[in-house]
């Protein structure tokens, strides 16, 4: 087993220099740079060391390498799946060992649902080339074609006499095997599976529940010391003349009565304090006096009119057919405005991290899911190269975006440059829900048309998302790059929608950051969609039609319309029922049901798609407190091949539990510019008696090619809420979250 404790970059040396192994590797190469308006740094660093994808060890164990890390998907568990399949070995044979730096190979961020429908494919194909050498070794040895070859748990036989066999460990005794990866390589056909499309039970879980130690708040070095950080007044800001520089004056000499005290770190807008001990050093964050200027921050108390304002970029995205024209000769036309609200990570552990400075090198302790990014951001922020930085990835509190992960490393690295020792910081809940990069906020205007047989006939749609490019805080703080206004375009995500519009504009209105933001799962595919989805219901209502069959008429995409069709019966949809419409029942609650469809398109634009996913929802509304509750869903997803089923339906209930909370509870508030909710009181999410049963629907398409299932149950979510709301209640929601006042005020 490899431990958290060891240093990955002896690892890949000694693999490299192993007898009795089988190495699959890539020459070393730059690191892959992000596209134009994507999140990612450019690197020019080239490792001397060529990457491994995997290792056979003539001892029966496979080590796997993958740059991409598991927050909480199971992807460990699935990439040995996959490994042990294309290699017919136990699972139990095979490590993964994910985002180590000095050992894993640089694939990119962690998001998108990438891992396995991309980033899996390299490491699928390396234990493809792996079994066709020992193949073709044990075809020589046997003294028989490889055609005449089966395998079983880590050796090869003849078939029909099985007692001509040979391990693999007696095929690797004193060779040191070295294979290129492979750009393209046959993979096992999906009849011939054994291992994967069936569920197989998390790697992960064991260590966790005995308490071994898997997350990054548990590391321990000795002679480490504990660090933590006072912020500037300006929380959740992170573009301004003011970042960076508003700090008056550090007064160190008001902790120094305090015992353990070892050193007061001070670097523009960076302070922070290192102690002995973990209590010494949170007594000093909240003891040291600190003097910053008088600040006049951009006031957000409308933010949506504040989005609205900024001064934007607007990039058209697709035009078909004339749409002003056949808005012009419509028969019915609908303009409407949606609106989402900025919103928490909400990571239930702050996030943490450990440092260990040195002369030969800088190690780091992280929860990151860009560790190779990450170490680009500590090389220019420590002007160290990148060589002499090791970022070993550990568990961390779940994020499915950017929580402060990178920040927690970046402020450890700092102090423990500052004192010559290994330190750990962890951040208090304030800090981490006052800087944490939010889900950023958008608008979407719509205006769309029905031809007079009541079918599409246009749709202009408009979408405005701020960005969420926050750099590293440290480099902000300490004045090593600027704090100008940024600018991503990433709010095109699904920004087509899944419809067949004859005529259709599409565009997207770039806007500069607001407050510090970052991806937060569906990025802004899950606001686009709770637009589409909505105005196709209240086109299918104004055109009288019932909303499963609306959908289905005008749905080009056959897998889509497969599992809309599927997740309506098995959710016992009755074509043409309707709710209560604000019309109580006996008992005096208002019922509807609502459904939306959605495939998840990201990347850059026009992107390519990961799962499609459908909800159907039963609501029931009591019109007197406005408490929502949810009675039945039923969600289905086509997620193609599935790896481990049974991850996938964790996935699926993890997507909608976050989206009910997000739907139902979350909005980051802000005072006097500043995040205000900085703690739990002030930003509620989902509670264990809130979380309603959960019915998914698997398609089966194990034949297919997979798909990304982290995130598409999530974007159909929104629409099928608000749906089902109108559809009790009789009015239409356009803007969550749909709390409990916000039902209160609408029904009057």
């Amino acid at each position: 087993m490899i431990e958290h404790g060891a240093t990955p970059k002896d690892l890949r040396l000694a693999l490299l220099e192993a007898d009795g192994s089988l190495l699959v590797l890539r020459p070393p190469q730059a690191a892959p740079r992000p596209a134009p308006g994507q999140p990612g740094v450019v690197s020019d660093y080239v490792s001397a060391l060529p990457d491994i994808f995997l290792a056979l060890r003539d001892d029966g164990s496979v080590l796997a390498f993958n740059g991409h890390v598991d927050l909480g998907t199971g992807i460990r568990t699935a990439l040995g799946q996959l490994v042990a399949e294309e290699l017919d070995l136990p699972m139990a044979q095979v490590q993964v060992l994910l985002g180590h730096t000095e050992a894993a190979p640089n694939q990119g961020p962690t998001i998108a649902s990438s891992t396995i429908q991309i980033s899996a494919m390299p490491l699928r194909r390396a234990a493809a080339q792996a079994r066709a050498w020992l193949a073709a070794r044990a075809a020589d040895r046997l003294g028989v074609a490889v055609a005449a070859l089966d395998a079983a748990d880590g050796s090869f036989f003849v078939r029909g006499e099985a007692a001509r066999r040979i391990g693999y460990g007696e095929l690797l005794a004193g060779e040191r095997v070295r294979l290129a990866l492979a750009t393209d390589f046959p993979l096992k056909p999906a009849a011939d599976h054994r291992l994967v499309g069936r569920s197989a039970p998390r790697v992960d879980i064991p260590a966790k529940a005995t308490g071994a130690l898997s997350f990054v708040h548990d590391m321990r070095l000795p002679g480490m010391l504990h660090g933590r950080v006072i912020r500037p007044p300006y929380a959740g800001i992170d573009c301004g003349d003011f970042v960076g520089r508003s700090l008056v004056k550090v007064h160190a000499d008001s902790i120094r009565h305090l015992p353990g005290i070892v050193d007061v770190v001070v670097i523009g807008d960076f302070v922070g304090v290192v102690a002995e001990r973990e209590e010494q050093a949170i007594r000093a964050m909240k003891a040291l006096k600190v003097e910053w200027q008088p600040l006049k921050l951009p006031v957000l108390d409308d933010i949506d009119g504040a989005i609205r304002a900024i001064p934007a970029t607007r990039r058209p995205l697709k035009e078909e057919g004339d749409t002003d024209a056949a808005l012009a000769g419509a028969a019915t036309v609908l303009e409407r405005h949606y609106a989402w609200p900025y919103q928490m990570h909400g990571s239930i552990g702050p996030s943490c991290a450990l440092a260990d400075w040195r002369a030969d090198g800088l190690t780091v302790w992280s929860g990151t899911q860009n560790p190779h990014m990450l170490r680009v951001d500590l090389a220019r922020l420590l002007k160290r190269d990148e060589g002499d930085i090791e970022v070993v990835r550990m568990e961390a509190a779940g994020c499915y975006g950017r929580n402060c992960a990178d920040d927690v490393v970046a402020d450890a690295a700092l102090l423990s440059r500052a004192v010559g020792r290994p330190v750990r910081v962890q951040l208090s809940r304030e800090q981490e829900h006052a800087w944490e990069p939010k889900g950023a906020g958008q608008l979407m205007d719509v205006k769309g048309a029905l031809a007079a047989d009541g079918s599409l006939a246009a749709y202009d749609f408009l979408t405005r998302y701020p960005s969420n490019d926050a750099p590293l805080l440290a480099l902000l703080l300490t004045g090593a790059i600027e704090p100008a206004p940024r600018m991503l375009e990433m709010g095109d995500r699904t920004a087509v929608p899944p419809y067949a519009y004859p005529n259709m504009r599409i565009a997207c209105d770039d806007v500069p950051a607001i407050v510090r933001a970052g991806w937060l799962r569906g990025v802004s595919a899950l606001p686009n969609s709770f637009a589409h989805d909505s105005f196709i219901d209240e086109l299918a209502e104004a055109a009288g039609a019932d909303k499963v069959d609306f959908r289905l008429r005008h749905l080009p995409d056959a897998r889509a319309a497969d599992l809309l069709r599927a997740v309506a019966e098995r959710a016992d949809w009755q074509t043409g029922q309707r709710g209560g419409r604000g019309q109580p029942g006996a008992d005096g609650l208002l019922r509807g049901r609502g459904v939306a469809y959605a495939r998840y398109v990201h990347s850059k634009f026009p992107g390519f798609g990961a799962a499609w996913s459908a909800w159907v929802i039963d609501v029931a509304v009591d019109p007197a407190s406005g408490a929502l509750t949810v009675e039945r869903l039923v969600v289905g997803q086509d997620t193609g091949m599935m790896v481990n089923p049974d991850g996938v339906r964790h996935q699926i209930h993890g997507n909608v539990l976050q989206t009910l909370s997000r739907m139902l509870k979350e909005e980051v508030r802000f005072a006097e510019g500043r995040v205000a909710a900085r703690e739990w009181g002030a930003y509620p999410i989902l509670g264990f008696a809130e979380v309603p049963r959960v019915e998914v629907l698997l398609m089966p398409r194990q034949d297919e090619a997979p798909l990304g299932a982290g995130e598409s149950a999530s974007v159909p979510g929104a629409a099928a809420v608000a749906n089902a709301l109108f559809d009790a209640t009789g009015v239409r929601f356009r803007r969550p979250p749909f709390t409990r006042a916000c039902i209160r005020e609408a029904l009057g």
